[in-house]
């Protein structure tokens, strides 16, 4: 299986279709995840409780893949993810809002399972989307 494959079934099966067997056998163990926050555990737990917490916060989650590019060992992934705001998120209660969640991917492909990872989130578009940024006041005139 190629590379690009690789990526989109973990994309498919795991991130929207939760399944765990797609997470063992797409996922490395010992997985190098570049945008893990401080706290979260390395390696693959760390990735499933990141997800983990997408899912209860968003318990229709859903990811789709716009676009994908392959240079040798490496997947790049635009996607979406949607989802409806109905459990709390990082300290953010749920607004019951249907959001919209911006990512590009790139990952590391080795021995037919992705052991690197790094990604650019649209982490304020879905603030923007949930209502969580301080509004602004006027400038003086």
């Amino acid at each position: 299986m190629q590379a690009k494959d690789i990526v989109r079934r973990f994309v498919d099966e795991y991130q929207s279709g939760g399944s765990e067997a797609a997470f063992a056998e797409y996922l490395d163990a010992n997985v190098i995840d570049h945008n893990l926050p401080p706290g979260v555990a390395p390696g693959a737990p760390g990735v499933h409780q990141q997800f983990d917490g997408f899912r209860a916060a968003f318990p229709d989650f859903h990811a789709t893949i716009l676009d994908q590019i392959t240079e040798g060992d490496k997947v790049v992934t635009r996607k979406v993810f949607t989802g409806t705001h109905l459990g709390p998120l990082q300290g953010i209660e749920p607004t019951g809002r249907k959001v919209e969640i911006h990512v590009i991917d790139i990952v590391r492909v080795a021995n037919g399972k992705i052991v690197e990872h790094w990604n650019c989130v649209d982490r304020l578009g879905l603030l923007a989307q949930l209502g969580a940024l301080p509004q602004m006041s006027a400038a003086p005139a």
